[in-house]
This record gives C-alpha cells, sequence and structure tokens, in this order.
C-alpha cells in the first residue's frame, strides 16, 4: 500500500480500533512494550517501518535516511538500553526534512524541549542526558531489521502509532485492517450514540438473554457479539 493511502485509510482509525482488526482478523499482535510513549500527547503517525539498529553513531540514521520515503517511520533497535540516549535534535530535524512521519525507539531520547519544537512525532521509553560513549562494530544488516521489545520489524510492516502505543503490522493486509478496524470503529460510534441517548449498553448487547443462554448454549460473550453486531471485545 502506497503511502498516501495509508494515510488515508488509518487517518481516522486509532490504535484500540486495529488492534480489534488484528483480532478479529487472526492476525499476530505485535506492539511496542507499554513503556515506549510519546513525547508529548495527541499525536497519530501512520507508515511503512524504516528499521535501524544502533551501534554508536547516527550514521546508521542518516544511512537509513538515504533510503527512506516520504510518509516512512524510523524505527530505531538500541536494544532498550537506560544508559544512553541515541537519538536528538538534530537527528529528529533531518528526518523531519527528509519527509519522514515519524520515529519509534526502543530506547532512548535527549534534548526533549528542542524536540518538541522540531514537532516530529517521537516515541521512546524516555530521556537521558548523556549520548553513546561507545562505537560497535555495525552488522551488515543494521537497516534490514530491528527489535522493539519481543518484535522484530521489516520493511515490510508499517507502523501505526498514538497516545494508546505503538502497532506493527503487515503491509500487505492494510487493506483488510483499514476496512474491519473501520467496521469496528462504526459499530463503537453507534454503540456510544445509542448510550448517550439513553439505550444502555446491557441493553444494546441483549446481555440479560446472553446471560440466560450462556450456560445452555455454551456460547462465549464475544461470539454473541459477533452474532448480533455488537463491538466491546474481540
Amino acid at each position: 500500500m502506497l503511502p498516501l493511502d495509508l494515510q488515508r485509510n488509518f487517518l481516522a482509525l486509532t490504535t484500540p480500533h486495529v488492534a480489534d482488526a488484528v483480532v478479529r482478523l487472526g492476525l499476530e499482535a505485535r506492539y511496542a512494550p507499554a513503556s515506549i510513549r510519546p513525547l508529548w500527547g495527541a499525536v497519530h503517525i501512520v507508515g511503512r517501518a524504516r528499521p535501524a539498529r544502533h551501534y554508536g553513531s547516527v550514521d546508521v540514521f542518516l544511512e537509513a535516511l538515504e533510503s527512506a520515503h516520504p510518509g516512512d517511520v524510523l524505527v530505531v533497535d538500541n536494544a532498550g538500553r537506560e544508559d544512553e540516549a541515541c537519538v536528538g535534535d538534530l537527528m529528529a530535524l533531518e528526518t523531519a526534512k527528509a519527509g519522514l512521519a515519524g520515529i519509534v525507539i526502543w530506547g532512548l531520547h535527549r534534548d526533549s524541549p528542542e524536540l518538541r519544537d522540531i514537532a516530529l512525532p517521537l516515541f521512546s521509553r524516555g530521556a537521558l542526558p548523556f549520548g553513546p560513549r561507545r562505537l560497535d562494530a555495525q552488522d551488515p544488516d543494521a537497516l534490514e531489521w530491528a527489535r522493539v521489545g519481543d518484535v522484530t520489524v521489516t520493511g515490510d510492516d508499517f507502523v501505526l502509532a498514538d497516545d494508546d502505543g505503538v502497532l506493527f503490522l503487515p503491509l500487505d493486509r492494510a487493506a483488510e485492517l483499514a476496512e474491519a478496524a473501520t467496521v469496528i470503529r462504526e459499530t463503537e460510534r453507534r454503540q456510544a450514540a445509542a448510550m448517550r441517548l439513553g439505550t444502555s449498553l446491557r441493553d444494546q448487547a441483549q446481555f440479560a438473554e446472553y446471560l440466560r443462554q450462556r450456560a445452555s448454549a455454551g456460547r462465549t460473550f464475544r461470539e454473541h457479539l459477533r452474532a448480533i453486531g455488537g463491538a466491546v471485545e474481540e
């Protein structure tokens, strides 16, 4: 899916909508650890993953930008280290100037005030004043994959991130995910509107009937919701 299509299809979808779609489609749940948070709130990014594994020098990031496309998301693997920050203001500014949508770091950042001024969405484990004091040998495949927590991210993935976290999703399933997530979003909006007008969620979900039939029918609440077209959980 092209960057413009990703933007158009996922612009109004949140990570919870898409996470529910992942479950509905039976895909693997791949996400960043909850410790990775946005530097500020009310952010939303979507774009193809541009992985880079850090070895102590920013040259690997500059090399990644050489082959990046506008709308990509730089995914930085610094092994979750807490003894050094690997991205600062100059790297963020260079990434923004290259047209990328944001940066996700399995590690730490620094220069927080400058990063806020640059306004490129950035997700990391937190901040630390010290940069790298090492220079390790770079692996030949440093730009082919990155690890974020337990997840391996490649250029075959795209990133969706907002205040609720970061998802890594298969690019070849993007259209299906967007379609399923849109259905879930619209169902939830319809249910919320009905609740505001006085119809409880229990009434909409026919919950009393579900309780009466639960033992005899052997149906889970999720199966019941799917049967009646509701959406609370997947």
